[in-house]
């Protein structure tokens, strides 16, 4: 869903803005305050030129960040961002943008390129979102996962009672029988023994 909401945030913005889009390089970075976040586009071109970021921030309007010409020159920041934060290297193939103790400011689209007749090319977009967890949410999660497990050890207990329960009622209702002959049985021994009986008598 992110790519697809990215890969469209991409797509409208070359539309409206008259940029023009060469590779569908697409990321997304996902990053906590505070943390170093470090991205990257690839340098398509054969020559050297001016490579340029951009960040996008909840609007259409793209907003420089840092531009280099040479891997060995220095680069040039554009208005609201310093070099104390945001830090821009570059080889032959690879351009770097590296964001230090970043904030919830610092989520947005970032895209890559360079210009061609003074239309920008975009090679490379980045969607960086910095998280925040709520430690009251994480909290709570851990009490919920813990009255979980005593609710599943509750449910055990009283199963395996029910099922202890069931037992001794069935025992109850069939008590163990002896081995004992049934009372046709004597009967019919009793009834040969008198009549052996009768005939020694005669």
């Amino acid at each position: 869903m992110m790519n697809f909401t990215l890969t469209l945030s991409v797509l409208l913005l070359c539309s409206l803005s008259r940029f023009s889009l060469s590779v569908s390089e697409f990321y997304t970075v996902e990053v906590q305050p505070g943390e170093e976040v470090t991205l990257l586009c690839t340098n398509y071109t054969t020559s050297p030129t001016q490579m340029i970021w951009f960040r996008v921030v909840k609007r259409l309007k793209p907003h420089c960040v840092v531009s280099i010409f040479k891997p060995s020159e220095s680069a040039s920041y554009c208005g609201g961002f310093q070099n104390d934060r945001f830090d821009v290297t570059s080889n032959i193939s690879t351009v770097f943008l590296k964001i230090k103790q970043v904030d919830l400011s610092d989520s947005g689209l970032y895209f890559c390129g360079y210009s061609i007749n003074k239309n920008p090319v975009i090679v490379g977009a980045t969607y960086l979102e910095v998280q925040v967890f709520d430690g009251i949410a994480k909290t709570t999660s851990v009490i919920m996962g813990a009255l979980t497990i005593f609710l599943a050890m509750v449910i055990i207990g009283l199963v395996v009672k029910i099922i202890q329960n069931l037992q001794k009622g069935i025992f109850r209702a069939f008590p163990t029988i002896r081995n004992r002959r049934p009372a046709s049985e004597t009967e019919v021994e009793t009834h040969v023994i008198h009549s052996g009986t009768d005939a020694l008598s005669c």
